[in-house]
């Protein structure tokens, strides 16, 4: 209500972002039951060119989902014990444990090549699990990864 009263959208608008939210919702829980995931929470970014609204951003990943672990959650609920999750809050909290809260004049801190790594690791291993196969890294070109984006964004008509 708060939203369309300050006019951030229409009425119309917001039926249609909110149908396409719990949508994307439920395909993304359904996706991580059947890996012996929960999808706790998630957002979603969306964009409008002229009268059409286009999802916009990632969808689902480490930076805009939690994922806790099916298995041991129940039992973790009931105890108060932390659950077990796949997300970028270890690295958020490692910022913080590093005096760095995203706050003007702060500067991020130095990682470590083993940290870097640690970071890398945990993002395959959510990726591996959501999508139920082996990450695979391929090492592309600056030219090679625009032409990629390039196509993509055509074969969604996004450009010409």
């Amino acid at each position: 209500e708060e939203i369309i009263r300050q006019g951030l959208v229409s009425e119309n608008d917001w039926e249609i972002l909110e149908k396409y939210t719990l949508q994307l919702f439920e395909r993304g829980r359904s996706i991580a039951k059947s890996r012996n995931l929960i999808l706790a929470d998630t957002k979603y970014e969306f964009g409008k060119i002229g009268d059409e609204i286009f999802l916009m951003d990632e969808i689902h990943t480490p930076d805009s989902s939690r994922y806790f672990l099916s298995d041991g959650f129940d039992d973790r609920q009931q105890t108060g014990q932390k659950q077990q999750q796949l997300s970028k809050e270890f690295v958020r909290e490692w910022l913080i444990a590093n005096n760095f809260m995203g706050k003007e004049g702060q500067t991020v801190p130095d990682m470590t090549d083993d940290w870097i790594d640690t970071i890398s690791k945990k993002y395959i291993e959510l990726y591996e699990k959501v999508i139920g196969t082996d990450f695979i890294p391929e090492k592309l070109s600056n030219e090679i990864t625009a032409d990629k984006i390039v196509q993509s964004l055509r074969k969604m008509g996004a450009i010409s």
